[in-house]
């Protein structure tokens, strides 16, 4: 008897402990999920490259936005019913920085749509008849990892205005963190070809002027479609004038911002040779570029029937959730 008093003792130790830690658990609640902008990709649209939104045509128009078409494609899904006592979904396109006045739960504002539509054909056959021939010819001629290897020392090259913005949001850990990235990849990256940071798994949301301007509660405005460029809001237009001015290659190599007093390895007077050198370098990006996206425009243009406004709807969420980053 004496020792069956000590196990039933030991039990009702052990099913209170097993209570407590329940009780517990429970406490916390389950995790909310967060939003993943990549579900549903597909295989083709995960090359292992960076696009700058980061920025020529439905080119890089349609190259930073093809994993968020797929989820504005899915939005004219019938919703399921949900249980009364279930809190509802996060909206995917709040927008923290929106202003009282505009348009909520995705209606993206377009009141220059007439305009944008015929520059986003005309850029759209630019692309068709120009750009993509040539690209597929620089794919045949470029080896792959030579085209990341540009792809890389571009966006190396970058680096101040991702710096200056990560400051200007007060993100110090960013902002060292582009720091450490400058400085790996220019020393043991081969002047940035190589992105040694990101093997060593070094990596942060890229920052720009756009951004920091929403994260200071400026509204996007309008959208935007500019001959030549990808699709803008007119915030992100003046910010992406922002990131010109304060990478100092502007105005320290090759001269488009003259600063008096302020040297330049190019002389001021010498503005045909700025002008080769700044119109070569963004040919050669864009280029570059769209032949590491060829089968990932191919795809979304083929996917896609409204392509105008599968492109307008992805732009924007992509933006409203870098802002969130």
């Amino acid at each position: 008897m004496h020792r069956i008093g000590v196990n039933a003792g030991r039990l009702v130790q052990v099913v209170s402990a097993v209570v407590v830690l329940m009780g517990v658990g429970c406490a916390g609640g389950p995790s909310r999920p967060t939003l993943n902008p990549d579900v549903g990709v597909d295989q083709a649209a995960q090359a292992d490259h960076r696009v700058d939104g980061a920025e020529a045509l439905s080119v890089e128009a349609v190259s930073s936005v093809s994993s968020p078409v797929v989820l504005a494609a899915n939005k004219s899904a019938p919703p399921t019913a949900v249980e009364p006592d279930i809190e509802p979904a996060e909206d995917p396109f709040y927008d923290p920085f929106a202003k009282s006045d505009e348009p909520e739960g995705g209606v993206e504002y377009d009141p220059w749509e007439p305009v944008n539509t015929k520059v986003f054909e005309f850029n759209r056959q630019l692309d068709r008849w120009v750009l993509k021939p040539v690209a597929q010819g620089y794919n045949a001629v470029v080896p792959n990892a030579v085209q990341i290897g540009v792809s890389n020392f571009f966006y190396n090259l970058r680096f101040p205005p991702r710096f200056i913005n990560n400051l200007a949001q007060g993100k110090l850990s960013g902002a060292g963190t582009e720091v450490g990235r400058f400085l790996l990849n220019s020393t043991f990256g081969l002047a940035g070809f190589v992105d040694v940071a990101k093997y060593m798994d070094i990596t942060t949301p890229e920052e720009d002027t756009g951004q920091t301007l929403g994260y200071y509660g400026v509204g996007p405005g309008p959208y935007l479609i500019v001959p030549f460029l990808a699709p803008f809001t007119l915030r992100d237009f003046v910010g992406y004038l922002g990131d010109i001015a304060l990478n100092p290659i502007n105005w320290l190599v090759f001269p488009v911002i003259e600063v008096d007093g302020v040297p330049s390895l190019i002389a001021h007077h010498n503005r045909t040779t700025t002008s080769l050198a700044q119109i070569g370098g963004r040919v050669e990006e864009i280029l570059n570029d769209r032949s590491l996206n060829l089968e990932k425009f191919q795809g979304v243009e083929e996917a896609t029937l409204d392509l105008y406004t599968a492109v307008k709807n992805a732009y924007i969420q992509k933006r409203r959730n870098a802002i969130r980053e």
